[in-house]
């Protein structure tokens, strides 16, 4: 079924339960749909923009005022070793003026640069230093910066720690989440090593620890499947990190991949186990049973360990061509993984990046193009399971290649009152806004 008949079996619900009234104690209940502006670009060319971080992470200053961006001209190819792009900032108080900071040789298209607010005049984020993969902690106002020993790929709600992984090895496998170039060991040689994977990081001493070695995750995942004949190059890695909220739990994601098309830059199979870890590395813990992988994730805002992911629901994979899976968002939280609930009771079978609002009662959740190269987005009350649909946004042909393509990653303001993300619906990569209104504002 196309994402358009989805909407419309969604839009023929809402009418249903509508129509329920007082009859549904639920409906009393659940938390109003709040009112979303149309979309406004916060830049524009004749450069490319996109926000400097990764989905749901917060892009605002703690003031609200700036918004942390790249600028670049590249497109249609990933960047090269040591090709660097501008990290600025968006001046929402001043016209949306782009203001240049410094620039960077660590970033891609997807996870951009992983820019973090330390405060409202320091950024955190990654970048080439001494030919090493590193943090740098910029005060944008007086220049004055110090670097730490590895990237980072998740930064804590208090700043004070962070989580690291190797993105030499992440080029590898993933390339389009990886930086180019020789900036940490990616031990190619090493399928399944002792001595790397997940991090942590003291964001003051710079000390760093190994927690979960990616040897110690191969014991636990998930049987690999693979087509016939199997792969002869396979290399595992953990990627796609998140830190609970409490500081507490690290979320991530142990692959395997086919690395016979990696020097053409191409990963042809993977298989994914979704863990999550204490943040000392004890208590590791599997998320799902073998065959529903993971894909996109946000931890619930009030510190609890519970998680919104993108999974596949049945984990069945008898009859289906390879790549083939019944994505779905679900919701778990670590210590009940038995007791996964799908959002969307089926109607929301897609691969959407989840994100809680910061009140906790909606999803927002966008996915990727369909058969019209149009993305959808829609707000799904997580009380009910109700969706409103919020938007198609078209992606041209230049913007349709796999690893420069423009996700529109959206993530929200702290206060829930604006919501952030890329689009190139307008023909070019740019930022941008919409505001929210709480039912009763208006």
């Amino acid at each position: 079924m196309t994402i358009k008949g989805k909407m419309a079996i969604v839009a023929a619900l809402a009418g249903a339960v509508g129509a329920l009234g007082a009859e549904s104690p639920c409906v009393d209940r659940v938390a109003p749909f709040p009112a979303w502006s149309e979309p406004r670009a916060v830049t524009q060319g004749p450069h490319e923009h996109l926000l400097a971080s990764y989905f749901a992470i917060d892009s605002w200053s703690p003031n609200k005022r700036y918004l942390s961006v790249l600028e670049t001209d590249l497109n249609g190819r990933l960047p090269e070793a040591n090709e660097r792009c501008t990290l600025g900032l968006v001046d929402l108080e001043d016209g949306n003026r782009f203001i240049p900071v410094t620039t960077t040789a660590c970033w891609n298209f997807q996870e951009a640069a992983m820019a973090h607010w330390m405060n409202d005049d320091e950024i955190l984020f990654n970048d080439v230093r001494d030919g090493k993969f590193r943090t740098v902690i910029l005060n944008w106002r007086t220049k004055k910066e110090r670097m730490l020993p590895m990237p980072v790929s998740a930064v804590s709600e208090d700043r004070t720690w962070a989580v690291s992984i190797n993105y030499a090895r992440l080029s590898l496998t993933r390339p389009d989440y990886g930086y180019a170039g020789p900036g940490q060991d990616a031990r190619a040689d090493v399928e399944y090593p002792a001595d790397d994977g997940i991090w942590t990081m003291d964001l003051k001493t710079g000390e760093t620890r190994l927690v979960v070695p990616i040897s110690e995750t191969r014991k636990l995942e998930s049987k690999v499947v693979w087509p016939k004949p199997a792969p002869k190059n396979q290399l595992a890695y953990h990627c796609h990190t998140v830190i609970s909220k409490d500081g507490a739990k690290i979320f991530f994601l142990a692959r395997t991949v086919d690395l016979a098309g990696s020097n053409l830059k191409k990963v042809t199979y993977w298989e994914t186990t979704a863990f999550t870890v204490n943040r000392d590395g004890t208590d590791l813990r599997r998320c799902f049973r073998d065959g529903w992988q993971a894909s996109h994730f946000n931890w619930a805002p009030d510190g609890s360990h519970k998680m919104l992911v993108t999974a596949v629901w049945d984990g069945d994979k008898k009859g289906r061509k390879w790549g083939q899976t019944a994505w779905s968002p679900v919701e778990f939280e670590v210590g009940h993984e038995s007791e996964v609930r799908r959002i969307g009771a089926g109607i929301l079978d897609q691969d959407w990046h989840c994100v809680y609002s910061p009140d906790g009662k909606f999803m927002s959740g966008e996915t990727y193009w369909n058969k019209n190269f149009e993305r959808p987005w829609v707000l799904v009350r997580l009380a009910d399971g109700m969706t409103m649909p919020m938007g198609s946004f078209f992606v041209p042909e230049a913007y349709r290649g796999g690893y420069w393509r423009c996700d529109l990653h959206a993530r929200y303001r702290p206060d829930g009152r604006q919501i952030a993300f890329n689009s190139v619906h307008e023909g070019t990569r740019q930022v941008y806004l919409r505001d929210i209104q709480q039912t009763g504002e208006r």
